[in-house]
């Protein structure tokens, strides 16, 4: 590429506390609009916000996981604009205090550990939303004052790619903290990024644009591709790339301008006069610490240390905290050693059922439990049923709620291996079958798995193949 592309992520998180961010009104989702609303998250005149302590806890909870330096001394800031959802007509957050600052999160970028630089984790909060009807633009104002956590990056991602990773990195991480549900068709996680582009080896920073209306990781990827080949084709024709917003059309797939950037003193920023400064104690940030839990990362470099996997394995594991937690479970209950077999199940026909039926692996309702599932792995590698017929009645008991095991007998779906009665149907194939014999004699080894098919279609599947292979082997060298 001529061109390297510097881009930088604000993530806008809702936190899932019980009430908003400076009232007591609820902030459960999909209520009646404008039913959820008081006098403070309205904004009428004399009401006055007082900070909920919940928020604040997981604010600084998240901001330790990305190993931010937590201000001792922070305060809130009135972000001063008009907008038909925000009744205030300002918002609460915070500007050149914010709550914590200088972190980082380790993202996995073409098989190497990229670090990307976190600015800020700030505290803020949300504004309704408005939904366009026909004519007009309704507002409901459930949404506003729930709380928000705005996290910056620096500008260290340089590809569409490695912006993908880094938020399914930043998602899993606050899914192991239990403090957001990170849906982002609720709107609980939505992202702004800004992106430009400057000449290979050059240190200064190019004009950028910003990028909204980015509902989706793939839509974030998208919208980078998108808007950095239009600033390559521009520069390529000595035109000059202006700072905009820009909003992406995930139709047309593309983005087109929506205002000129404001700068930060358009916003008229002043201390928010209603709540004082407040100093964080130490200790109480160091409790927070202590509670903080395995995350991603850390759970995925245990993983391989202790049960012996592969990189790749351990992240497709850990990459949900409670699939996660489910699949340890059945590691731990797994009797050998080896945990390979259990894992590639966990991480091959498991996910591919869950995927199936659109829902996360710890929610499948096997029957009879991880026990009836462990059960049916050691079948497979018992070879008392193929492993064909084993995903096919893992996926039968997980629709049918019938236990594995009672399938395998009613059906009558266990593996032939005794020797003797496998003797008989091998000589069958044989006789029926010298050309392909005596293929396999000169040398030709793909007749060897078309007689294999053979005697799989006279036992009506039952056959062991692996079995079925030795005996045809011994059958034509002896011959």
């Amino acid at each position: 590429m001529k061109y390297e592309p510097v881009i930088g992520l604000e993530v806008h998180v809702q936190l899932k506390t019980k009430t908003k961010a400076f009232c007591g009104c609820s902030t459960e989702f999909g209520k009646e609009p404008n039913s959820q609303v008081c006098p403070v998250c309205l904004g009428f005149p004399g009401s006055l916000p007082v900070l909920n302590k919940v928020y604040l806890t997981y604010a600084i909870r998240v901001a330790l996981a990305l190993d931010c330096k937590i201000q001792e001394y922070t305060k809130f800031d009135r972000k001063n604009y008009f907008y038909p959802d925000l009744p205030k007509n300002y918002q609460i957050s915070q500007y050149d205090l914010p709550l914590s600052r200088n972190g980082f999160l380790d993202i996995d970028s073409d098989g190497k550990i990229k670090r990307i630089g976190i600015r800020r984790v700030h505290m803020e909060e949300d504004a309704g939303k408005l939904i366009h009807k026909d004519d007009v633009s309704l507002v409901d104002f459930n949404r506003a004052g729930v709380p928000l956590l705005e996290i910056v990056s620096e500008p260290d991602i340089n590809s569409p790619q490695e912006a993908y990773e880094y938020l399914t990195a930043i998602k899993n991480v606050l899914e192991y903290l239990d403090v957001s549900d990170c849906d982002m068709e609720k709107g609980s996680l939505r992202c702004d990024a800004n992106v430009s582009i400057r000449g290979k080896g050059i240190r200064e920073l190019g004009t950028k644009s910003e990028l909204k209306n980015l509902n989706s990781f793939r839509a974030v990827r998208d919208a980078l591709n998108y808007e950095i080949e239009r600033q390559s084709q521009l520069l390529n024709e000595g035109k000059s790339i202006v700072q905009e917003t820009r909003l992406w059309d995930a139709k047309e797939l593309k983005t087109f301008s929506m205002r000129t950037k404001e700068e930060a003193q358009d916003y008229r920023y002043f201390p928010e006069p209603d709540l004082p400064p407040f100093i964080i104690d130490a200790k109480k940030i160091e409790e927070i610490r202590q509670e903080i839990p395995e995350l991603p990362r850390e759970k995925m470099l245990r993983f391989i240390k202790e049960y012996g996997l592969s990189e790749y394995n351990a992240k497709i594991l850990v990459s949900s905290k409670k699939d996660a937690d489910f699949d340890e479970e059945c590691i731990k209950k797994f009797p050998q050693p080896d945990k390979k077999p259990i894992v590639n199940w966990l991480i091959g026909p498991l996910v591919s059922i869950a995927s199936d039926t659109n829902c996360a692996i710890h929610e499948l309702k096997i029957p009879g439990g991880q026990e009836e599932f462990i059960k049916l792995i050691i079948s497979v590698m018992k070879g008392d049923i193929s492993n064909l017929v084993g995903k096919s009645v893992l996926s039968e008991s997980i629709s049918s709620g019938e236990i594995a095991s009672s399938i395998i007998q009613e059906k009558n779906l266990i593996q032939i291996s005794d020797t003797k009665e496998l003797d008989n149907i091998v000589d069958q194939v044989i006789k029926e079958n010298e050309r392909s014999a005596n293929d396999y004699k000169a040398g030709k080894e793909n007749a060897l798995m078309f007689l294999v098919g053979q005697a799989m279609k006279k036992s009506k599947g039952k056959a062991n193949p692996k079995v079925i292979q030795e005996i045809l082997k011994r059958r034509m060298s002896d011959a």
